[in-house]
């Protein structure tokens, strides 16, 4: 049995592990490396494997990190099941085809300019067309119920507890006649938060794979973000500024909707008008919708007591879908909060918001979610004084913010907590830590060799370990 890292390996995106066992080749996701353009293309242009050896393929959640690749790989040949949850399948129906229309849109607006210049354009990683070839192949399976994805090898998710359907995936592998178990993190999610409900634990692992995001750091608690919030919307009422919030259609927008319809309904918010410019989150939010089965006690006493099926909308609050209604965005002359996709600002809408509005002192650009190295929005976490959009410079005046209460994932206590049940009941002989840059997986891995796990790895991109 061999596991093999080609993706979040000493890195936070493109999350993709390849697990060969008795002549099958398994695919745990399939996500698009984000970073410096030319690079992330090339990447995920090629993989480093045959597509069409690969006999399965398992994701853990609809973020794009996760999946985003998957147009790709059939794209280049793949055609076995990939397995979701259904509330993934649900997500990924939209995910993927708003990422090939980004794709599309952005390679055509980039190329107006090539073309101008004499050079060759660029054509698309992937289109729509393929995005729904891809869809063709998911099949869905719901929490706790047994699927086997390839003879020998029976499957079961675990609420992951980070993502609408977001999952935990154990692997009980038959190697040769010994019984082997494989844990598989996905993202791991936090406890007590409102919407979703707290990661199930999975136990008796042999060997785990676990994501370390944010090892080695600490959120605040709720209502310290909460808090933080409240004191940006007011000073943006004060200097009639906007506050233009990168956050990941999925999961950030629902969570910042949520905050400020009950800031709202307790009388925290102060007069401001808040736009959801992603039609993305739109239909996003629409599926949050779909899946109350998946939300957690406290949304449920909120939509009981408010007498409302809808906590991601109230009075105040604007979605957009048009382009001209966001265009027209840009000509508001009043104060303003601007929720818009991408979340690490490498595509999408948010790009022509900070365009507009990240030289203008009088305006917030607050971060919610993490900013992996090379992208956008780490330039501009990190204080870098000009930033490239769309290939033109532009000087940072507006103030930047992060607010680390409302990321999806666990920060080192959570992980460590989850490592311990998953250590239970079992005797987990390895780890490899990815999802996370160095320094957090170093910390991780430092606290989890205490923990009592023998051998800790940070694999290296390519590096294949015999289990």
């Amino acid at each position: 049995m061999e596991l093999q890292f080609w993706g979040a390996a000493q890195t936070v995106t493109g999350s993709m592990h390849l697990l060969k066992v008795n002549n099958y080749s398994i695919l745990l996701d399939c996500g698009l490396y984000q970073g410096p353009r030319k690079e992330a293309f090339e990447r995920n242009k090629n993989f480093p494997f045959d597509p069409t050896a690969i006999d399965a393929l398992i994701v853990s959640h609809a973020h794009i990190d996760h999946i985003g690749n998957i147009p790709t790989l059939v794209k280049n040949g793949y055609r076995g099941p990939i397995w979701a949850t259904s509330a993934t399948r649900d997500l990924a129906a939209i995910m993927l085809r708003d990422s090939a229309h980004i794709q599309e849109s952005d390679v055509e607006y980039v190329n107006k300019r090539r073309i101008k210049q004499g050079k060759k354009p660029f054509e698309p990683l992937y289109t729509q067309a393929d995005a729904l070839e891809a869809l063709a192949l998911f099949q869905s399976i719901e929490y706790d119920r047994i699927f086997s994805p390839v003879p020998g090898i029976q499957a079961r998710y675990r609420d992951a507890g980070h993502l609408l359907g977001s999952a935990s995936v154990t692997l009980d592998i038959d190697d040769g006649g010994k019984r082997k178990r494989l844990v598989f993190s996905g993202d791991v999610g936090r406890t007590r938060l409102p919407i979703l409900r707290d990661p199930q634990p999975v136990e008796g692992a042999d060997f785990i794979i676990m994501e370390s995001t944010y090892g080695g750091r600490y959120h605040e608690p709720p209502e310290e973000a909460r808090a933080e919030l409240k004191n940006m919307v007011v000073e943006a009422v004060q200097k009639n500024g906007k506050i233009i919030i990168p956050a990941f259609a999925l999961g950030r927008t629902q969570e910042l909707v949520y905050a400020l319809h009950v800031m709202k309904d307790e009388g925290e918010l102060p007069n401001i008008r808040v736009y959801v410019d992603s039609p993305l989150a739109v239909n996003a939010t629409e599926i949050f919708r779909l899946h109350p089965e998946a939300y957690d006690q406290e949304m449920k006493d909120f939509i009981k007591a408010t007498n409302s099926h809808n906590p991601f909308g109230f009075e105040g609050i604007t979605y957009t879908r048009d382009v001209e209604e966001s265009k027209a965005l840009n000509e508001l002359n009043q104060p303003a909060i601007i929720i818009s996709a991408s979340g690490m600002c490498e595509s999408g809408r948010i790009l022509h918001h900070l365009k507009h509005n990240i030289s203008d002192e009088r305006n917030m650009v607050l971060f919610v979610g993490y900013q992996a190295e090379n992208t956008l929005g780490r330039r501009i976490l990190d204080g870098q004084p000009v930033v490239s959009i769309f290939g033109d410079e532009y000087p940072v005046r507006a103030k930047v913010f992060k607010i680390n209460g409302y990321s999806a994932h666990a920060d080192h206590n959570g992980l460590l907590d989850w490592l311990k049940m998953a250590q239970e009941r079992g005797n987990p002989r390895q780890l490899f830590l990815v999802h996370g840059e160095m320094e957090g997986a170093t910390a991780i891995a430092e606290a989890a060799r205490q923990q009592g796990i023998p051998e800790v790895h940070i694999p290296a991109r390519g590096q294949a370990f015999d289990l």
